[in-house]
């Protein structure tokens, strides 16, 4: 019996039968739930392509297991990143530039997310999500960005239904509260 019994349901029904096909078809929402995450474009390519390397160990799995498992995989890479970070972050203390000035640590390079009719309201609803507690943006990301259903964003976050609901609502009312002007 699976560990997921209807992780096929909830990937779809247009399920890829290789792992490569997978993988290729989650490229790009990974990339963009990683860069939310960690809100620098370079480690967001890391922790994606970490994820992915990790999946090639689970090719034997039946493919209705690899939505959720890589999703858990991609999660928490993210959260090593994080915590990484905020350690190497702590070590540095006031770091500046050689002539006084603040560094910049936001990456402002081109981001392939972006490039679409919409990129002021997308630049506006990531500044907002960045905003949000890191459990209110993982369940705003998988149940309304990626259309996971609540079984199967409770599996990747690793808590319970009831809490993927309360993480939600309260990422929708923040959102709502920051967005109004997009009505």
């Amino acid at each position: 019996m699976s560990e997921y019994p209807d992780a096929a349901d909830a990937a779809g029904p247009d399920l890829p039968t290789t792992l490569e096909g997978f993988l290729a078809s989650v490229e790009r929402r990974a990339f963009r739930f990683a860069e939310l995450g960690l809100r620098h474009r370079d480690d967001a390519l890391d922790a994606v392509q970490d994820a992915m390397t990790k999946m090639l160990g689970y090719r034997d799995r039946p493919p209705g297991e690899w939505t959720p498992l890589f999703w858990t995989v991609l999660r928490s890479r993210i959260i090593d990143v994080q915590r990484r970070r905020t350690f190497r972050l702590g070590w540095l203390g006031d770091a500046r530039m050689p002539d006084g000035e603040e560094i910049d640590w936001a990456d402002d390079g081109p981001d392939p997310s972006r490039n679409h009719d919409g990129r002021e309201a997308w630049e506006r609803l990531t500044a907002v999500l960045r905003q949000l507690p890191r459990r209110q943006r993982e369940a705003f990301t998988l149940r309304v960005l990626e259309e996971f259903d609540v079984p199967t964003t409770a599996r990747i976050m690793g808590c319970g239904e009831g809490s993927v609901k309360t993480h939600l609502f309260r990422a929708r009312e923040a959102l709502q509260k920051h967005l109004e002007e997009f009505r």
